[in-house]
């Protein structure tokens, strides 16, 4: 049987960064002319640049269709290597760029760590600070510390999850909190069986989240035996700042991450009752400082400042140093 020849003739030759950019636009929309939009190119000039990139690795990347575009398996193969690869290189150049022009520090964080507890601090660090830009990412997407410009992490989770450099800021406990004036307007809360007569406020996302079941009511309940009690009525909530807000605004009693809530407690804005209820959570919050930032004043400085305000949170809140 006749063996079929390459369709490509083999090549040594190093690759071209513009073709890989081409390339890994592609791959993400399955489209040329997409992709030409993207790079702010003619859909012809992107042709020509996969093109040249299949004759350069000696394979087809892509099988073409009429509307669209498929990987092929070298294709696939190329790409998990491209994309960290270009990653890597636009951080360092978002690296050097910065370091040339104005000292800054960008956070990673989650939303509700964020604005309830980041964010009220911010002012007092920019008043140490006032030449130091601050950047926060508030997502729930864990970013790659390695790969992005981001400075540092602000997190909140098992301390098996966390690299060893990682911070110990503080702990965490859930506690049943209300406003004071719907408690003054309310029946009695004494003891565990009272909230029977109220609202619980809950975190929704947790009832579908078997790792998460223990930020909910009902996890606190049973652990306090009252299995079987049922509230004058459920509401639910995606995020910790909501399910917070919730209960500032008088609508029931809410089963909060003390850390989050520490101000506002100590501001009355809202009371903890049942304090000897309190239930221990698994989790704890850490700062976790990227490899290629650990080295800058500013960083260091904004550490230094983050790691005084979290001993103030675990005098709060009862943890001690």
């Amino acid at each position: 049987m006749a063996t079929s020849t390459p369709a490509f003739p083999p090549r040594t030759r190093p690759i071209g960064v513009g073709q890989l950019r081409a390339f890994a636009a592609v791959a993400r929309h399955l489209n040329f002319r997409a992709a030409a939009e993207e790079l702010a190119l003619t859909q012809s000039a992107v042709t020509r640049q996969i093109q040249a990139l299949e004759d350069e690795v000696g394979v087809a990347l892509f099988l073409r269709h009429t509307r669209a575009v498929d990987l092929t398996a070298a294709g696939a193969q190329l790409l998990q290597a491209v994309l960290p690869s270009l990653e890597r290189m636009d951080s360092a150049v978002r690296q050097i760029r910065r370091s040339a022009g104005r000292k800054s520090v960008a956070i990673s964080t989650w939303a509700s760590f964020a604005s309830m507890w980041l964010i009220p601090r911010l002012e007092a660090f920019q008043s140490q600070h006032p030449d130091i830009d601050i950047r926060i990412d508030a997502s729930d997407t864990m970013v790659d510390l390695d790969t992005t410009d981001v400075d540092l992490a602000l997190r909140c989770t098992l301390g098996a999850n966390v690299p060893a450099h990682a911070v110990h800021l503080f702990g965490e406990q859930l506690t049943p909190v209300v406003s004071p004036w719907l408690l003054k307007n309310g029946r009695a809360l004494q003891r565990g069986e009272d909230l029977a007569h109220y609202t619980l406020i809950d975190a929704n996302e947790a009832q579908h989240s078997q790792p998460m079941a223990w930020l909910t009511w009902r996890h606190w309940l049973d652990v306090h035996h009252l299995r079987r009690l049922e509230p004058k009525r459920w509401l639910y909530f995606g995020y910790a700042y909501q399910i917070a807000q919730a209960a500032l605004a008088g609508q029931g009693v809410a089963l909060t991450r003390m850390p989050l809530v520490a101000d506002s407690l100590a501001s009355g804005d809202l009371v903890e009752v049942l304090p000897g209820m309190r239930l221990d959570s698994p989790m704890a919050y850490w700062l976790i400082v990227a490899p290629h930032s650990s080295a800058r004043p500013e960083v260091q400085a904004f550490c230094d400042w983050l790691t005084g305000q979290a001993a103030q949170t675990r005098q709060a809140i009862g943890e001690g140093a």
